[in-house]
């Protein structure tokens, strides 16, 4: 689910690791880390099956979005999720830069 949180921001232009390297006067340090999450385990997954891992945002807050998750093989969700990931910088939490939250807030029209 990390790595669907992770591409899901990359698809959107979004790349972590280029907002973590960013020079100081556009907020060096920054990252998302999940604040919270709440898993619903609908049905287990055997060794060896293809998953797919489905990522849409909620809400877009301040320093803060509510993504929903789910982890599916074929057409059968196996598990949901709702997950609050923070930005942060220096251990607190930063207002999301304007073009990130613009990002987010043009996905959850589509």
């Amino acid at each position: 689910m990390e790595r669907g949180r992770t591409n899901h921001l990359r698809l959107m232009g979004a790349e972590q690791q280029a907002l973590f390297e960013q020079p100081e006067t556009d907020g060096a340090g920054f990252a998302f880390v999940v604040r919270s999450m709440h898993l619903d385990f609908l049905k287990p997954a055997r060794m060896d099956d293809v998953l797919d891992v489905v990522t849409w945002p909620i809400a877009v807050k301040g320093a803060s979005i509510m993504l929903a998750q789910e982890v599916r093989r074929a057409e059968d969700v196996l598990v949901k999720a709702e997950v609050r990931v923070a930005f942060i910088s220096g251990g607190r939490a930063q207002p999301i830069p304007k073009s990130i939250r613009t990002l987010m807030k043009a996905d959850l029209i589509s």
